[in-house]
């Protein structure tokens, strides 16, 4: 990372000082302690997910928005941190290029799957704009929440206890282990979960340092499962077409579908240590002993 950027966030840590949680007492101690904003952020944002992700219409947005407040609450009164990543500044740009990988992770990966012969598709007839308005919805509202809790909160916590490495490996199982109770899941989908999502995100964040690449990174990913009818991490959601899988397991992810197959896996996998690449060129890989406190 450049020294301007440094500079800021020291400054902006600075001028959080007189905002945040007091400072005396081993309550105010355990809560401004990664650990402890991290499980307060998570218990916010995971109550208004689960109040939210289900509700008809625009309520899992409203629900995204609420999110958002809760953990800029959170950053800037308890753990006394800047929150740069979700800067309203280049917030488009970053979301549209999250989206681009995304949507092209997606399509790139059942491409293949339907060149080796595992799917195919047909026309659903469950109406255009209602299954768009609704997967639009709800895909957003779970892209929103899952990034805060799992990249913006675990992700960015845990790397300043144990360095970048270890937290991208810790949140990426911990993702994976997320989705055993999905509709079909088992050892090998939070297996496959881990590595081509959680690893994936978790790269792709220490990459740009932005929730809103990995938010549109997530929502396009998602979106596309459903418009297409692929089951998103098992769970089948009407969609614009409907899914006609054949053959291994292996290939079609069976149940639990796309993202368990291993082509999908693989791809993921080349596009995580590549995502690392640029991270780590770009600075944003820090060891334990530069992890900031």
């Amino acid at each position: 990372m450049d020294t301007s950027s440094t500079d800021r966030r020291e400054t902006d840590r600075d001028r959080l000082a007189d905002v945040s949680v007091p400072s005396g007492g081993r309550f105010g101690r355990i809560c401004r302690s990664p650990l402890g904003w991290m499980l307060i952020g998570i218990v916010g944002v995971g109550a208004v997910s689960t109040a939210t992700a289900t509700g008809p219409g625009p309520v899992p947005v409203l629900g995204a928005a609420v999110a958002m407040a809760v953990y800029w609450a959170v950053l800037r009164f308890v753990a006394r941190r800047p929150t740069t990543e979700i800067a309203r500044r280049g917030a488009v740009r970053e979301a549209a290029l999250g989206c681009g990988i995304g949507l092209g992770f997606i399509l790139v990966s059942t491409l293949v799957v339907m060149a080796l012969g595992g799917y195919s598709f047909s026309w659903a007839g469950n109406g255009f704009f209602s299954v768009v308005a609704s997967a639009v919805a709800v895909q957003a509202g779970a892209a929103v929440t899952e990034e805060l809790m799992f990249r913006g909160l675990a992700l960015q916590a845990l790397e300043q206890m144990f360095g970048s490495r270890a937290a991208v490996a810790i949140t990426a199982l911990l993702f994976g282990a997320a989705h055993l109770a999905n509709p079909g899941a088992g050892a090998w989908s939070a297996l496959a979960i881990a590595v081509e999502a959680g690893a994936l995100l978790g790269a792709v964040f220490l990459w740009r340092r932005s929730i809103w690449f990995v938010v549109g990174m997530h929502f396009a990913w998602n979106a596309t499962e459903q418009l297409l009818g692929i089951p998103v991490s098992g769970n089948a959601e009407r969609g614009l077409l409907s899914l006609h899988a054949s053959g291994s397991s292996l290939l079609t992810g069976g149940t639990f579908s796309l993202e368990a197959s291993v082509v999908t896996v693989l791809i993921g996998t080349a596009l995580a240590v590549r995502m690392f690449v640029l991270a780590n060129r770009r600075g944003g890989l820090l060891p334990r002993r530069r992890a900031v406190r």
